[in-house]
């Protein structure tokens, strides 16, 4: 059963994440990992969206998800992440 992982992001630093971007994909493809949708807010229809940038990432089930996360390649990662923006990372399971 497909399972995603959902960004919620507010960039702090665009040279660090832009960066970071650059080093996702790696960390990605051993995970059978599809990134789907980036995008920026555009127009607010109903609520209050919590970032103006979001992710959506495609993995084949929820263990890859917590198998990349967990993951010494991504996890090498994090530390520039945080720097460069505020995110809320969550996962579903369709």
């Amino acid at each position: 059963m497909a399972a995603y992982v959902v960004g919620n992001i507010r960039v702090k630093n665009e040279d660090k994440w832009t960066e970071y971007r650059s080093r996702v994909p790696e960390t990605l493809a051993p995970w059978g990992a599809e990134l789907l949708f980036r995008g920026r807010l555009q127009t607010v229809l109903s609520g209050e969206p919590p970032y103006p940038d979001i992710v959506v990432i495609r993995f084949p089930n929820l263990k890859s998800i917590e198998g990349w996360y967990n993951s010494v390649a991504y996890q090498a990662i994090i530390p520039i992440r945080e720097e460069a923006a505020d995110i809320a990372l969550v996962s579903y399971e369709s």
